[in-house]
């Protein structure tokens, strides 16, 4: 797609979004097997409906403006692609869970990069969206700071011990 001015730029930005939340669903059953701490592989687990819901939202998004969903995005593949080397090649249970949120929160960061870009477009283009795209941001910012509290509470130590 040519991409020639901001809505272009948007409904390919929201495209890309639309792809990694896709990759991210089907990669958190994965991640949450791996997780021995009790509190992350809760995380894992409820934050996998979560991921759903974000894909259909966007699906939904992108329906509305008449643009289909394309390519996977180069960038999540990467970083899940590193979560589950992580998760396969560290034999200590504590440090692969620290593996395991710190590969998370890249991905909840690298969401919340995506998502800040679009809600920012959506307001500049006067669009609608913006009241869902703000919704899935606070809501990653939600579990980026849940996984940090589970990191300093527990596992960060464990792995240190």
């Amino acid at each position: 797609m040519q991409i020639k001015d901001l809505t272009a730029l948007y409904l390919s930005e929201l495209q890309e979004a639309s792809s990694f939340e896709g990759q991210v669903a089907g990669a958190l059953p994965e991640l949450a097997d791996r997780a021995s701490d009790p509190a992350l592989r809760a995380f894992l687990s409820d934050d996998m409906p979560e991921a759903r819901l974000h894909g259909e939202r966007v699906s939904g998004l992108l329906e509305a403006h008449g643009a289909t969903e394309r390519h996977t995005d180069g960038s999540m593949q990467r970083i899940l692609g590193e979560a589950r080397d992580w998760a396969a090649q560290i034999d200590d249970p504590s440090v692969r869970d620290a593996a395991l949120i710190a590969s998370t929160q890249r991905i909840l960061h690298y969401e919340m990069a995506v998502y800040g870009s679009l809600a920012d477009w959506a307001k500049q283009l006067g669009l609608s969206d913006l009241e869902t795209l703000v919704a899935i941001l606070e809501e990653d910012k939600r579990a980026d700071a849940r996984l940090t509290q589970i990191a300093k509470d527990t596992v960060n130590a464990k792995a240190a011990a």
